[in-house]
Parts: C-alpha cells; sequence; structure tokens
C-alpha cells in the first residue's frame, strides 16, 4: 500500500502521524511511504532521518494526498484539506467528527473511507489511540492551570500547592478516566486539594484506592457541581461519551457563583466541550474570560508538547495502521473489531450512530459498507 503522511497544519501542531521508525516498519513490510517535506520538523524528525528509514520526501500535501492510498494524521482535515481527499481513499486520523458539522458534510462529500483514531475501540470498551493523547492532555490541563491560576494572566492568583501555612488550591476534576486520573495525579503530586467526580461508583471506588490521601472522590449529579464549583480554584473538564458530544457539566450561570479567576481547563473541547461556555481556542491565543472566569480550552493542547506526544500516538497507532495498509481497510475491519468501531463515514455514508445522532444524519449499519 502507498501511504501519505502530510505535515500538520492546524494552529502550532507539531506532531507528525508516523515517525521515521514507522516508516521503516511499513517499509519493511514492503509498503511505500510518501512524507511532505518537514512533516516531522516539529516533533524533532528530520527529513533526512525519513529518507534513512525507507521514506520518500515530497515538497507538497497536493503531491501526498494525490498519490497515497492511505492518509495517515494526526488532526482532522481542515478547510484547505478537503478538495485534496479522494474518493475511496483511506484516512486514518482524529476527527472527532460530532463537535464540527461542517467536516462531516465535507467528508460525506469527498466518498473517502474515514476511520478514526477516537473511536477505535477494544472488547473492555478501552479507546487505545485516544488513552495516549489523553494522559498528555490530562496532565498538561494542571500544568497549564497552574499558570493560568497567577495574578498576571488573570487568575486568583494562588498557588496550586500553597506553602506551610497556607491553604493549597482546589482542584474539580469532571471524570475519572484516563484525562481525569492523570489530571489528579499531576495536581496531588503538586500538593492541590483534589475532588474527582464521576458517576460511575466502581471508578470512584478504585481510584479512591489508588490516589494519595489528598484526592476525595464524590458521586456526580448537577446538586453537588453546583456547591463544588463555588469554592473550586481550578476546575479540569474531563468527561468523554465516544464519538459523541460532550455533556455540558458545567452551565453559563454556575459562572456567577464562582470566585473570580477561578481557571476552566476543558479538555473535552475537541468534543465539544464539558462546559456550556467552551469554545475551542489555539495555543497562540489560548484563554478568554467570561463573568471574570478564565477559560482555557485549546483543542490541541498534546501538540505544545509534540516529541512526548507524537512518540506516544505513534506507539499506539503504528500497529493499526499496519494491519490496515498490510490487509487493506475493509479485511482488517472484518477481522479486527477494533478497527472496525474505528469506522465513521465510508464512502458518503455515516456508519458511526453517535456522528448521524448528533447532526440527524441518515444512518447506514458499518456491515452493509463491507
Amino acid at each position: 500500500m502507498i501511504i501519505g503522511v502530510p505535515k500538520e497544519i492546524k494552529n502550532n501542531e507539531n506532531r507528525v502521524a508516523v515517525t521515521p521508525a514507522g516508516a521503516q516498519e511499513f517499509a519493511k513490510k514492503g509498503h511505500t511511504v510518501y512524507v511532505q517535506t518537514k512533516a516531522g520538523e516539529g516533533s524533532g524528525f528530520s527529513d533526512d532521518e525519513y529518507k534513512g528509514a525507507g521514506a520518500r520526501i515530497l515538497d507538497s500535501a497536493k503531491e501526498v494526498f494525490d498519490i497515497a492510498e492511505m492518509i495517515v494524521k494526526v488532526k482532522e482535515p481542515i478547510e484547505q484539506e478537503y478538495s485534496l481527499i479522494r474518493k475511496d481513499q483511506l484516512v486514518f486520523t482524529y476527527f472527532h467528527f460530532a463537535s464540527y458539522e461542517p467536516l462531516a458534510h465535507a467528508m460525506i462529500k469527498t466518498g473517502a473511507v474515514c476511520l478514526a483514531y477516537e473511536t477505535v475501540e477494544r472488547a473492555d470498551r478501552s479507546l487505545p489511540l485516544l488513552i495516549p493523547m489523553s494522559e498528555v492532555a490530562g496532565r498538561m490541563a494542571i500544568q497549564e492551570g497552574a499558570k493560568y491560576l497567577e495574578k498576571p494572566l488573570k487568575g486568583r492568583g494562588i498557588l496550586l500547592g500553597g506553602v506551610p501555612g497556607v491553604m493549597p488550591a482546589k482542584v474539580l476534576i469532571l471524570g475519572g478516566g484516563v484525562v481525569g486520573t492523570n489530571a489528579a495525579k499531576i495536581a496531588a503530586g503538586m500538593g492541590a486539594d483534589v475532588i474527582i467526580t464521576d458517576v460511575n461508583l466502581n471508578r470512584l471506588r478504585y481510584l479512591d484506592d489508588v490516589m494519595p490521601k489528598n484526592v476525595h472522590t464524590m458521586a456526580s449529579n448537577d446538586y453537588v457541581l453546583r456547591d463544588l464549583v463555588k469554592t473550586s480554584d481550578l476546575i479540569v473538564g474531563g468527561v468523554l461519551i465516544p464519538g459523541a458530544k460532550a455533556p455540558k457539566l458545567i452551565t453559563r450561570d454556575m459562572l456567577k457563583t464562582m470566585r473570580p479567576g477561578t481557571v476552566l481547563v476543558d479538555v473535552a473541547v475537541d468534543q465539544g466541550g464539558c462546559i456550556e461556555t467552551c469554545k475551542p481556542t489555539t495555543h497562540e491565543d489560548p484563554t478568554y474570560i467570561i463573568d471574570d472566569i478564565v477559560h482555557y480550552c485549546v483543542a490541541n493542547m498534546p501538540g505544545a508538547v509534540p516529541y512526548t506526544s507524537t512518540l506516544a500516538l505513534t506507539n499506539a497507532t503504528l500497529p493499526y495502521a499496519l494491519k490496515l495498509a498490510n490487509l487493506g481497510w475493509k479485511k482488517a475491519c472484518k477481522e479486527n473489531e477494533d478497527l472496525l468501531k474505528g469506522l465513521n463515514v465510508v464512502q458518503g455514508k455515516v456508519v458511526y450512530k453517535a456522528v448521524a445522532d448528533a447532526f440527524n444524519l441518515s444512518y447506514t449499519n458499518v456491515q452493509e459498507v463491507l
């Protein structure tokens, strides 16, 4: 198979979808890899390293898209890339369709095969291609939140871990999944007073067992959240419904009850956000303020630490990408249930129900396209 790796062009997105090591693995299996020049530069990989691994370098994204049977990316295609995607071309990347309707319509129009990292799902319901980036984003949420709590950045002016004689910051984490767990680890390590909320009591029991003593768990509901936000200094949104829009747990009216300078970090922004006042921001302009509350809603948080993120992501994606290249998408999806669940839009048909439901689109059972 011919694999294409274009340079990412989303704002401050420095990750790359295939490393030189990955290119070498494809080459060993007899596949041809075309990489757009400087695609790996932001993550610390030079064109020469790709060449040494057996890849070929092309000057433009158009050349990569024109020649490739499978495009492997990190982030969803953006508007200037829509016209480059061909009918029947396999595109393997994060799509997050449910958060952006124009993208869904554009990919339906292309007739391409859209296989989304974020909905590849194992039998135990874990999301192997979302986990590594959720680990990065969860840890970064505390790092960024601690920074924006500083007074010059319009935060409350509170040190996350406090000092002897002064209480630490209160951190509220919505969701006890991968994002929430990693956020809690870092916040606890910095000495904050941490509360994790979730609707899954079994998950809360597990977290209660493994987390340090400065992390507490609470069953989540609207009444509890309305009370907790009044005294929280940093609130991290980390809830996820695979492939669907995130539920709005923090509503606009709750902002009035928070203390000025409270910081909200919405890691769920890729899926529409779990904070009602959330709107996607960029690394260049990461925050905005509503009712004296600082909102950090960067839609590609791991892009700020591309070396770590690229290696973490490609460790997870490469085995699946090799299956797709070795077998073709149809056979690979028939043989691998994880990949089957990754199919979202296939040759003009929406085959992932949560995406169809998000925009009232016609839904086609995935077996019909196989």
